[in-house]
């Protein structure tokens, strides 16, 4: 498997995102062939539809002003992540646990890196939609059979530090199903399922980072994965009911929409 970081511009609010992708892989010196992933950074996507908020423009409520003192974030961010979250569990300094489009994120996935200063950057509104539109425009326009990732990072518990994962999916196989094989002992695998589309995110995070590299596309060649046409991106989301972290998460959640 071979990975690439690619380079772009400076993305601001309203650029055309596929334009901005092709050039710079075309500037990179690469060409996007049959069975190759592109992997792009949800944040410049997200900054080119326009979802960046100026924080002196929020008004934060009464549970807003309550969560923030708890949790030692600025009310209007916090009121932010209010309006974005699905649900919210509780949380540490300046990270809010919250469930936003089936991901257990901080702080409803907003961040305030990489964008203008006092705005923070919000998630592209359906990850998944968005991921779609993209790999249909970048196959017709390439004429290859590609899949395509929206990535972002998040943290794991009681772990340090962030790592990659798909935030929107398209054109790929995303699970590998082991069940039903045998261990190196002959033994039966009773659980086990391969998330590719985030261990392809966790990669290209990797080489893309997280400050001011400036490389929010990663094109990868000879990904042991299945691209096609026909995938459910919503094959990775496991019910609550049988994640061992939302059974216990769910009934401590403040309903919030």
């Amino acid at each position: 498997m071979e990975v690439y970081p690619i380079k772009t511009p400076l993305v601001k609010v309203g650029d055309d995102i596929i334009k901005i992708i092709l050039e710079a892989v075309e500037n990179a010196g690469y060409k996007i062939e049959n069975e190759d992933i592109l992997l792009v950074a949800d944040k410049i996507v997200a900054t080119s539809e326009g979802r960046i908020v100026d924080l002196n423009s929020i008004k934060p409520t009464a549970k807003s002003k309550k969560l923030a003192r708890e949790h030692s974030f600025e009310q209007s961010f916090v009121e932010l992540v209010l309006r974005e979250a699905d649900e919210i569990y509780g949380g540490a300094a300046r990270a809010i646990l919250s469930l936003k489009n089936n991901v257990l994120i901080a702080n409803s996935g907003i961040d305030r890196k990489n964008a203008p200063k006092n705005s923070v950057c919000l998630w592209s509104i359906n990850p998944n939609k968005t991921a779609r539109k993209l790999w249909k425009i970048l196959s017709k326009k390439t004429g290859k059979k590609i899949g395509f990732i929206l990535i972002d990072s998040h943290v794991n518990p009681m772990r340090v530090g962030t790592t990659g994962f798909a935030l929107g999916i398209a054109g790929i196989k995303s699970i590998k199903d082991c069940r039903g094989t045998l261990d190196l002992y002959h033994k039966p695998v009773l659980i086990t399922r391969m998330n590719l589309a985030d261990d392809l995110a966790a990669t290209a995070h990797l080489v893309m980072g997280e400050t001011a590299e400036s490389t929010p596309i990663v094109l990868i060649k000879g990904a042991p994965i299945k691209v096609t046409d026909n995938f459910d991106p919503d094959e990775v989301v496991i019910p609550k009911d049988e994640c061992m972290y939302m059974r216990v998460f769910s009934a401590c959640a403040l309903k919030m929409k």
